[in-house]
């Protein structure tokens, strides 16, 4: 159950310092909306504000960026939800979430990338992906029982998560993500959060049911495609069936 290309480096990785705040404020924004204010009591929000700590984000634009979201003060959030559904190159299915203020700038944008991108297409995929929740958590034994955990958190699936996969998991942890039901996604977080467990991600995605076989020439040639979708200000996420 592979998770999507790049996945929690999708936030910090060959990207420059302003696009990653950008994007963090946004994924704060988001989760204050519809979960409401209250880090704590919000794990959407609450993984959020962490990564956006670790990237040194400052206190008062994380502040700012929960009560716009959540529309406390003068500040509204006017931000629309768009997905993309294309192929990379080597037919490998892609799904790309948008968060943006202006849709007559950013679909059109979006359209010239996979046009631009070399073999790349627009395209209906959908059905090849699962929609589900996720959550990804370490726990500091490293002999924790995953399966167990999943039970108990009422996981529908739990894998082996690595440092090498998310970078927010410490090496010498146990990691894993948890795949549910979109609408257990607080619920699992929540549990996992009260038995040891550090949740660094709680969202919904795209986990893609198939993976086409690709040579190594073939995953890097569809990899600069997707980091070039990741690129953009406004792709908040980037799914793809790549392992």
């Amino acid at each position: 159950m592979g998770r999507q290309w790049l996945h929690a480096k999708r936030e910090v990785a060959n990207l420059k310092k302003g696009q990653v705040v950008g994007k963090l404020v946004k994924e704060m924004m988001v989760a204050a909306k519809l979960g409401g204010p209250d880090v704590e009591g919000n794990a959407r929000l609450f993984a959020a504000v962490e990564k956006a700590r670790k990237a040194s984000v400052t206190r008062d634009v994380i502040e700012r960026a929960i009560k716009k979201g959540a529309g406390i003060g003068g500040e509204k959030l006017v931000l629309d939800h768009l997905v993309f559904e294309g192929y990379a190159p080597h037919k490998v299915p892609v799904i790309v979430e948008v968060l943006t203020d202006n849709n007559n700038r950013t679909a059109p944008e979006i359209r010239v990338l996979f046009k631009r991108g070399q073999l790349g297409a627009p395209g209906s995929n959908k059905f090849l992906f699962d929609h589900v929740g996720i959550v990804e958590a370490h726990h500091p034994g490293v002999e924790t029982d995953l399966e167990e955990a999943a039970i108990e958190a009422g996981a529908n699936d739990v894998v082996p998560l690595t440092h090498a996969e998310n970078d927010d998991v410490p090496e010498g942890v146990a990691g894993a993500r948890f795949l549910t039901e979109r609408t257990s996604t607080a619920s699992v977080s929540k549990w996992l959060s009260q038995n040891g467990w550090t949740v660094v991600t709680s969202e919904l995605g795209y986990v893609a049911k198939q993976f086409p076989s690709l040579t190594d020439e073939q995953r890097a040639q569809a990899g600069e495609f997707l980091q070039e979708l990741e690129d953009h200000d406004d792709v908040h996420r980037v799914w793809a069936a790549v392992k």
